[in-house]
């Protein structure tokens, strides 16, 4: 992929793993960008491991998968820099 794909990629997946989880999670929306990208970037070579083949049109396993990471990032992040998530 081109990087304004990935990048655009990134934010979506980003937007969607903090969508997904419950509360308010730390960091903005450069850092949701940034650990979206590399939920992106993981899910694909994850996918490809658990042998997910391309298709035509969109590839929802793989978008899944990078969801699901980019979930785990963000968590981890939170953990990282100490804050926690709050319910709203």
């Amino acid at each position: 992929m081109e990087i304004i794909g990935v990048i655009i990629a990134g934010a979506i997946i980003g937007a969607l793993a903090k969508l997904v989880m419950p509360g308010k999670q730390a960091g903005g929306i450069i850092i949701t960008i940034l650990l979206g990208i590399v939920g992106v970037i993981i899910g694909y070579y994850l996918a490809a491991a658990l042998g997910v083949e391309a298709t035509k049109g969109i590839d929802w396993i793989r978008w899944i998968i990078s969801i699901i990471v980019a979930v785990v990032l963000i968590a981890i992040y939170g953990a990282v820099t100490g804050r926690r998530n709050t319910t709203v």
